[in-house]
């Protein structure tokens, strides 16, 4: 799971427990200039994920770490398909993150009130 927060001008994405071995890393700073979106997407989870450089995929129980599809990068981390979160980044490194959270409608909410 993560926790998003807002620090400043930018989008702060922890990532908790043992997600962080699993997705390869701990924590995702974007400037919130280069955040186009998000979105509560439990389907999201059913989508292709590309191939997987570096993570973990277990249908059904994690997809965490980088994913490359259609020549982009997506950053996953996502247990439970139901608090999925999907952020839609230009300019960056991902083209899109996909996480879970514990509140998927008050991320959004947060991260739409904190865009320029």
């Amino acid at each position: 799971m993560a926790e998003i927060s807002i620090d400043g001008q930018n989008l702060v994405v922890e990532i908790e427990g043992l997600d962080k071995l699993w997705a390869l890393k701990s924590r995702l700073v974007i400037p919130l200039a280069n955040v186009r979106g998000a979105t509560a997407d439990p389907g999201i989870v059913g989508e292709p994920k590309g191939l997987r450089a570096p993570g973990a995929h277990l249908p059904g129980v994690i997809t965490a770490g980088t994913f490359h599809l259609n020549g982009e990068k997506v950053f996953w981390d996502v247990h439970d398909a139901a608090k999925a979160v999907v952020i839609e980044l230009a300019d960056e490194r991902y083209a899109r993150l996909v996480v879970q959270v514990a509140d998927p409608h008050a991320a959004v909410a947060l991260i739409e009130r904190a865009r320029p």
